[in-house]
Order: structure tokens, then C-alpha cells, then sequence
């Protein structure tokens, strides 16, 4: 029988500096490149830590992702100098996490906390809340179209604002929606 050794390295998580506003090339340049150099068996995951926000832009419900780590990605390797060497050089990459001469990866809990967050964003669709209390706002849709208020509530999860309108000379509270308001 003729037995021979193979060294498996075990692939490890490391963080990607990446200039803000290019996560997302960085990664698809890295594929390419993971692919074009044949080197698939050096890699694993590549994450990009986003969310989905829901917004709301010209009175209309508008759902883009949101990174939670700018200028951040998170790439699963071996950690060999060839791969190291694929990653820093990706057009948009500033370095690798970790010392001069060494990258260091992500502990078991930080790459547990980083996925369940990950996770948490899916699931939860966040609203970002286009109103501050206080704010000065105008009803433009339903009865109240055309009348100025102060928004005195928030309730972003039901995606409702309550407005302090002026009616036959008094302050009165109204319900609304996000998309039956904007900012003055």
C-alpha cells in the first residue's frame, strides 16, 4: 500500500478593506478572479454584510440594501500567499485585516455574530423613518391634503406618524401613513 500525506489547510474568515461604495465590485472582481486564476479550492464564502431598508423616496416605498459594514467584505480562505496575493490584488482593495505580514482571521463568534446579523437584516425589513420629532410637515394626500403639522409620534414597525394639525384654531392629533406626508 502506498500511503502518501496531503496538508489541508483549514479555511479561516478574513476581513477585506475595501474603499466605501465599492463592497460589492470588490467582490464580483474577486470571483472573477478566483475563477480566472483557477483557485477555487483556496475559497469559500464571500460575504458582503448588507440589510434590506425600506425607504421612502418621492412619496413612494423604495427597498435597497444597506451595508452594514461599509467598506467592508468578509472572504473564507486558506491562507496561503498565492491567495493572499489574488486578494490584495483586486482593484478596490486597501489590505487585508491584520498585521503588516499577517492577515488575521475572524474568530468562531465574530463570523457567528457577523451571519446572524446578516440573518436578523433578512428577516427584519427595516423602515427607515424619513421624520424627526418635532419636524415641521405637510399632509399631502386624503382629507387633510394641504394642511403643515408637527410630527409628535413615530411608530416606524407600523410605518405611521402622528401629526399635530391646527383645526378651527386648535391642535389636533392625525394618523397617517409615511406616504401621506413629507418633509417641509
Amino acid at each position: 500500500m502506498n500511503w502518501f500525506m496531503v496538508e489541508v489547510k483549514e479555511m479561516k474568515f478574513f476581513v477585506v478593506h475595501t474603499y466605501t461604495g465599492r463592497e460589492k465590485k470588490v467582490k464580483e472582481l474577486l470571483e472573477r478572479a478566483i475563477e480566472r486564476e483557477n483557485m477555487k479550492e483556496f475559497f469559500g464564502r464571500i460575504i458582503l454584510p448588507a440589510e434590506r431598508v425600506t425607504k421612502i423616496k418621492k412619496s413612494e416605498l423604495v427597498s435597497e440594501e444597506r451595508r452594514l459594514y461599509p467598506g467592508y467584505i468578509v472572504v473564507e480562505m486558506e491562507p496561503t500567499e498565492k491567495a493572499i496575493n489574488l486578494v490584495n490584488a483586486i482593484p478596490g482593495v486597501t489590505h487585508l485585516l491584520g498585521t503588516k505580514t499577517k492577515p488575521l482571521p475572524l474568530t468562531e463568534k465574530e463570523v457567528e455574530s457577523i451571519l446572524e446579523e446578516i440573518e436578523k437584516g433578512r428577516e427584519k425589513v427595516m423602515t427607515e423613518v424619513p421624520f424627526n420629532k418635532g419636524e415641521n410637515v405637510k399632509v399631502i394626500t386624503g382629507p387633510f391634503a394641504g394642511f403643515l403639522g408637527t410630527v409628535d409620534e413615530i411608530n416606524p414597525e407600523r410605518r405611521r406618524v402622528k401629526v399635530m394639525v391646527t383645526i378651527f384654531g386648535r391642535p389636533t392629533p392625525i394618523d397617517l401613513d409615511f406616504l401621506e406626508v413629507q418633509p417641509i
